[in-house]
């Protein structure tokens, strides 16, 4: 794999091919990592299975250690592809606490943020072509 980004690369098997070509990704393209499953009744109501995740938007943990948590998107970060629920927190050894980041691949969208209209809008025309 070349260090340079290429549209034109399909796959491999080694993690570290994959992990490069998430990190040497373009903006539009880390874009699409953080794209969400919808809630089954949010699936059936929109017609579509997962969109991107934004601020405002209500998630449930489904892995790791905060599994089952379910609060407000507070941030997103793109470079690493993760987000940020408010109302988690670790304490660290030293009594201070921290927020941490979890990976958008280990989430699910319960409810949509409603402040952008268009959201939906334009998901439902490519849909229907």
């Amino acid at each position: 794999m070349k260090k340079t980004f290429s549209i034109n690369w399909k796959a491999s098997k080694q993690p570290r091919k994959q992990r490069k070509y998430q990190h040497n990704a373009p903006k539009h393209i880390k874009g699409s990592f953080l794209n969400v499953h919808l809630s089954k009744e949010l699936a059936k109501k929109h017609g579509i299975k997962r969109i991107r995740v934004r601020v405002g938007d209500k998630v449930k943990i489904m892995r790791g250690s905060f599994r089952g948590k379910e609060n407000k998107v507070e941030n997103v970060n793109l470079k690493k592809s993760k987000v940020m629920i408010s109302g988690i927190e670790i304490s660290k050894k030293d009594g201070s606490k921290s927020r941490p980041l979890v990976h958008a691949s280990n989430l699910i969208i319960t409810e949509l943020s409603t402040d952008d209209k268009e959201r939906l809008k334009t998901r439902e025309k490519t849909k229907s072509q």
